[in-house]
């Protein structure tokens, strides 16, 4: 999608994950586009993902690959985009709450309404349980939201998904799936929380010589990204196809509901048009790589990682078709008159 808005100048000077900072180098096809590319050769043509040579198959790159991932949102952050939760820490809280009130009780919903069962089910909810999408901040961008805003609930939403995406799903999934909550916390730190902070460290100790590598972090995101849908749909492609459209209908009305719910929870505590779209950006969108890794590297299911891989690019498809519709649709007054998180 080719989108063109003028980034207001405070947000284009704020710290903001690696989507923001540049549209991604791959040639001249949509994200959106590559995400189908990818998926489509996983699913026709598995083998090429789950391959094992010498004792390496590529779902052992998934955990790593999330890291970099993080590492690069780490790297793009600064102590003020910390700083912002204590200017407006009502709209954070809010946000944050949304979050992980609305996606985990609506994957429930869905699972128990379209019928699911198991391990695929699990995975809708696991994914419902993680924190914010990272590709998040990019659609706000797109969709003339605030992003400075959405930068700061990628921030919350993360420190707090170690405590929070455990908890709900264990809350949720019952004993039907076996789960140690310290181990899934322990994960979530290694694979998300530490390399944030690892990167956040090295921005701000290096930070004229990570300003270098600034332009390529977006097309390593995206590339990871497609890597990542990639694999666990070639590795669960049987299980797609028996249980795809009800799996793919559940997880569109879970994205859906994501966006509407999200919307209206911050309409109703008070927030402008432009940050309400931010919320709904924010509580519709989850980050599928963590699902993943969590799926396969805690969890040891590649059924439960099917969740993450419909979700992951209907999510891509449905956020870029929104942000297009918003952009066309906001006010040019809109921008300059609406309060920004800074």
């Amino acid at each position: 999608m080719s989108v063109s808005t003028p980034l207001q100048q405070d947000e284009a000077s704020t710290s903001s994950p690696i989507l923001v900072r540049r549209q991604s180098r791959f040639p001249r096809i949509p994200f959106v586009g590559w995400v189908l590319i990818f998926g489509a050769s996983a699913f026709f043509f598995p083998r090429l993902y789950t391959w094992n040579w010498w004792g390496f198959a590529p779902q052992q790159a998934i955990l790593p690959l999330v890291q970099l991932i993080m590492f690069g949102m780490g790297l793009t952050l600064t102590t003020d985009d910390f700083a912002r939760v204590l200017k407006r820490p009502d709209a954070v809280i809010l946000g944050t709450i949304a979050q992980y009130s609305i996606m985990p009780f609506l994957a429930w919903f869905y699972v128990s309404l379209f019928g699911l069962e198991g391990e695929v089910a699990a995975g809708l909810i696991l994914i419902g349980c993680c924190p914010g999408g990272v590709s998040s901040n990019v659609i706000c961008y797109l969709a003339r939201a605030n992003v400075p805003l959405s930068v700061t609930f990628s921030v919350s939403t993360t420190l707090v998904a170690p405590l929070a995406t455990p908890l709900f799903f264990k809350l949720l999934v019952g004993k039907e799936i076996h789960l140690n909550v310290p181990e899934m916390m322990l994960s979530i730190l290694t694979m998300i929380l530490v390399p944030v902070v690892l990167g956040l460290i090295v921005n701000q100790t290096l930070g004229r010589h990570v300003k270098r590598i600034m332009s390529i972090l977006p097309t390593i995101a995206m590339f990871s990204i497609c890597i990542i849908i990639a694999i666990t749909i070639a590795l669960a492609r049987d299980d797609l196809m028996s249980v795809g459209l009800l799996l793919f209908a559940a997880a569109a009305c879970h994205n859906a509901s994501g966006y509407v719910l999200g919307y209206v929870t911050a309409y109703l505590g008070g927030m402008n048009p432009r940050d309400c779209r931010t919320v709904a950006i924010e509580v519709g969108l989850q980050n599928g790589g963590m699902a993943t890794g969590l799926a396969l590297h805690v969890l040891n299911s590649p059924r439960m990682a099917l969740g993450s891989a419909v979700f992951g690019p209907w999510s891509a498809v449905t956020s870029s078709l929104l942000a297009s519709y918003w952009n066309r649709t906001t006010k040019p007054d809109e921008q300059t008159t609406e309060t920004e998180l800074s």
